[in-house]
């Protein structure tokens, strides 16, 4: 047996692993020299084993295999550090966080309710804002419940199973939210450009094509990001500097060479940004040549109301994925990426219903029609 552990130990430490450690510090000295503590060191994980002479002692070497054994398994919790443990005042923090939560989710599902009840709202623009407003829901449903019973248990850890689902579905839920954005400026593109053809164009069975694509890139993301992050070696410690388990968070307590992997992460985010940008650009490119030849100032205004909120929720939310995706890593700091992320994915699901319920007449009309009768639709 100590033959298998000496065997593996020497693969362990010449081998992949460790190829950026410097090599033993008892190899250029003779084997019956007194024993020699010799200590590995690659950037913040330490290795440190007992050499006596030709033979390695069995405790080392079970230590050895032990830490080694439980750095790499899959099974292990990670420790979500969160924002509270950056609070001087934590107790605060939590109660904004739970009535944000609350506000986030009522309003979402009010919203839901009233497009799904209201005739009035059965239109391909309220279609999409509908689907908008199922992903904010889920979208902080993935990241804030946990952080909360984490810290109300005052327990941080997490389990891979679970960070591996809470970063598919928070990169599924992005992905998704991209792409339907730029069906919703092409859709108000087709409504301000084609007002005629506006019925044909954008019928029932386009737009349910449109969200299930959003859906559909949305789940490639996750898919191929989510395996390939979770299956690095973790041999470094595993306190995650974030409130939730995001990619380039998790990334980072890598201890293998994650450049191939990052330079991929930021090409495909390129890729996810680009397209959806592009849409955008064009279709608002188009709309303020049409609204810039309208003779009507009523119909400037009202093409302006139309779009204002679309826009404002785009700035929102790009500005911030630009900063987690594309930037380089210089310009990031744990502080920083998690005051970004407080900020697209909390804030963010409780401002998109505010944007388009208090500037819209239809859902502002639907929401007093409803309490006019005094009852809540379900």
């Amino acid at each position: 047996m100590l033959k298998i552990y000496e065997r593996f130990l020497q693969g362990f430490i010449y081998g992949d692993h460790l190829s950026s450690m410097r090599k033993p510090c008892g190899e250029h000295h003779p084997s019956n020299l007194l024993p020699l503590l010799c200590s590995y060191q690659t950037q913040s994980h330490q290795l440190i084993f007992l050499r006596e002479g030709p033979q390695i002692g069995r405790v080392a070497l079970d230590n050895l295999f032990n830490m080694w054994l439980s750095n790499q398994t899959l099974g292990s919790d990670f420790f979500l550090l969160g924002l509270f443990s950056q609070s001087p005042h934590p107790d605060i923090l939590f109660f904004i966080i739970f009535v944000i939560f609350l506000m986030a989710v009522s309003g979402n599902i009010i919203l839901i309710l009233l497009i799904h009840t209201d005739s009035c709202l059965h239109t391909p623009m309220y279609f999409f804002i509908n689907q908008l407003s199922l992903m904010d829901l889920t979208y902080i449903s993935v990241t804030v419940p946990k952080m909360l019973v984490n810290k109300l248990t005052e327990v941080r850890t997490i389990s891979a199973v679970g960070c591996g689902t809470q970063m598919f579905f928070y990169l599924m839920l992005v992905g998704s939210e991209y792409c339907l954005l730029a069906a919703m400026a092409y859709d108000r593109y087709v409504a301000i450009c084609h007002p005629l053809r506006y019925s044909v164009l954008m019928n029932h069975r386009v737009c349910v094509l449109l969200a299930s694509g959003c859906w559909f890139v949305g789940s490639i993301d996750g898919f191929l990001v989510t395996p390939i992050t979770m299956t690095f070696p973790f041999c470094r410690s595993k306190e995650i500097h974030h409130f939730f388990c995001e990619a380039p968070a998790v990334t980072k307590l890598s201890c293998s060479d994650t450049f191939l992997y990052e330079i991929s992460m930021y090409l495909c985010c390129i890729i996810m940004l680009l397209f959806p940008m592009s849409v955008i650009s064009a279709s608002y490119y188009f709309i303020i040549l049409t609204v810039h030849r309208m003779n009507s100032a009523e119909g400037r205004k009202k093409a302006f109301v139309t779009c204002s909120s679309h826009i404002t929720v785009v700035i929102l939310f790009y500005g911030a994925a630009v900063y987690t995706y594309m930037l380089p890593r210089s310009y990031h700091t744990p502080e920083k990426d998690m005051v970004v992320s407080f900020f697209y994915t909390i804030l963010t699901p409780v401002l998109n219903p505010v944007i388009y319920s208090l500037r819209n007449k239809d859902v502002t009309g639907a929401l007093k029609k409803m309490l006019r009768l005094g009852k809540v639709p379900y």
